[in-house]
């Protein structure tokens, strides 16, 4: 997927958007696989791998392979966001907002990079761990922007309930994935089995964050049952059925002592969870005056939302 010498297309300016989606999601994953392999420290500084070299050595071991390899990645996800970069400066369609959102989203992936080595220095403090995965959630969330704004949709004009309905849902998903990484944070996938725990009890905070599941479950439903009948209703239903699978994954894992496998395939589910919820929200709070791209329009199938 390589940026032509012309001005690019709509199409092809949506796809690099999509690859900063995917690229964010994969480094959540590979962040992810680096603490569950317990690689966290496997480059014992940063920038330098060790006080004496960029890459590691032998005596590293497969640990330092890893970590390594994540750091690698982090270059694979910055060419991504810069040719997204591109693209949208040089699209004929583009807006002043949509070349604000794309520099952000590549600013991002640095100042993320810089959060990382913050967390290698402090031994995988748990608290910055958990910063370090919120931040990238909200790339996710900003690359998933970039798409609707790129592809379009139809603007409607909602009414306050559901707009309020909405966004509530939203702030409870951010707080079930944030109650998530602090769950992490207690639990026994610390990275390293020097790393510090948050000191909180592990059980007690798995039930936290399974009272805000079911809030954000509830309001969910409650989106859907809103919506139905109108565009937006696929939005909601993704979002339930990404809520759902997440919220299945989440208890088995707790069940079955937490295997490795299954807490990955969480994180990547966690990335989902977040793209569906900005789905929705941007459909539904967008101002239906404005007009992103030429194939925007106005709506008047929301009049049917109760």
């Amino acid at each position: 997927m390589m940026t032509s010498l012309r001005t690019p297309s709509r199409t092809a300016v949506e796809r690099w958007a999509w690859a900063a989606v995917v690229a964010n999601t994969v480094i959540v994953l590979t962040g992810g696989l680096v603490r569950l392999t317990g690689s966290g420290l496997g480059c014992p500084t940063w920038p330098r791998c060790t006080d004496d070299s960029f890459v590691p050595h032998r005596a590293l071991g497969v640990h330092g392979v890893i970590e390594f390899g994540n750091r690698m990645l982090t270059y694979v996800l910055i060419a991504v966001v810069i040719a997204t970069l591109v693209a949208v400066w040089r699209w004929s369609g583009t807006t002043r907002e949509l070349r604000r959102l794309a520099l952000l989203i590549a600013l991002g992936v640095p100042f993320q990079g810089v959060i990382g080595g913050i967390t290698v220095l402090t031994d995988l403090n748990p608290w910055i761990v958990s910063l370090h995965l919120i931040l990238s959630m909200l790339l996710v969330s900003a690359s998933v922007l970039l798409v609707l704004r790129v592809r379009g949709f139809a603007h409607a004009s909602w009414p306050a309930l559901t707009r309020q309905l909405v966004i509530a849902t939203y702030v409870v998903l951010w707080a079930v994935v944030y109650l998530g990484t602090v769950v992490t944070g207690s639990g026994p996938h610390a990275g390293d089995v020097s790393a510090p725990r948050n000191g909180l009890d592990p059980h007690v905070m798995s039930h936290v964050h399974a009272v805000s599941v079911y809030v954000l479950v509830a309001l969910t439903i409650a989106c859907c049952l809103r919506l139905r009948g109108t565009p937006a209703a696929a939005a909601a239903v993704v979002l339930l059925v990404a809520e759902l699978a997440q919220g299945t994954i989440g208890f088995v894992q707790y069940f079955t002592d937490l295997p490795i496998a299954l807490v990955a395939v969480h994180l990547v589910g966690a990335s989902v969870l977040v793209a569906a919820g900005t789905w929705l929200l941007v459909v539904i709070v967008s101002d239906p005056s404005r007009r992103d791209t030429p194939s925007t329009s106005h709506s008047s199938d929301a009049s049917r939302s109760r």
